[in-house]
């Protein structure tokens, strides 16, 4: 029972994070192309999408 609550718990916060992420990629000054790429990554592979874009993402 608590592995599942721990897991939910980690779902919660890993989608609280995509969602500032998305709208981080939206505000930032990248172009059209990128910002799309970026969203897409980030919804299609959250976790992976989430990393990389901390790493990678466009700045600003």
């Amino acid at each position: 029972m608590l592995s599942m609550q721990v897991g939910g718990l980690f779902g919660f916060i890993l989608l609280a994070l995509d969602i500032w992420a998305i709208i981080k990629v939206i505000q930032s000054n990248a172009g059209a192309g990128v910002k799309t790429l970026w969203v897409l990554l980030i919804i299609f592979l959250p976790l992976l999408g989430l990393i990389l874009w901390a790493l990678l993402g466009p700045k600003g």
